[in-house]
């Protein structure tokens, strides 16, 4: 029985939004990895240090390579995670450090949840990794 709502002339139309929402809707799953740096220390399950070269635009790659130190602490029934960015030069560009608080918010809600986070700046930033 045709739909009386839809017309023969925008039949196709309706099919391309009602196939487009469903693809919009549909969950998926990004799996990222990462390379770029060094491991100046390992000590699982306790400390990584990591050297950090930003390669995502002319200016932050001007700034060279910076530190980034992991650390896991136990506190009670818990754990502590410190992340610590540092060998940056005075007046550093704020792209290579700005981000950590959303990072590690981000980190610490999908480990407790399996979601992701979804305040204003991590929606911003998530582009099509939600």
């Amino acid at each position: 029985m045709p739909n009386r709502w839809v017309s023969k002339f925008t039949e196709r139309w309706s099919a391309g939004l009602v196939g487009l929402k469903h693809e919009l809707e549909t969950t998926m799953e990004k799996v990222f990895e990462i390379y770029k740096g060094v491991n100046l220390e390992v000590d699982p399950p306790r400390r990584l240090v990591q050297t950090m070269i930003a390669l995502w635009g002319d200016d932050v790659i001007a700034e060279g390579t910076s530190r980034v130190t992991w650390e896991i602490e136990p506190v009670g029934d818990s754990c502590r995670l410190t992340v610590t960015h540092d060998q940056l030069r005075e007046g550093a560009n704020s792209q290579l450090y700005g981000g950590w608080p959303m990072i590690l918010s981000g980190l610490k809600t999908w480990l407790e949840t399996g979601r992701l986070l979804t305040t204003p700046g991590s929606i911003m930033f998530a582009g099509d990794q939600r």
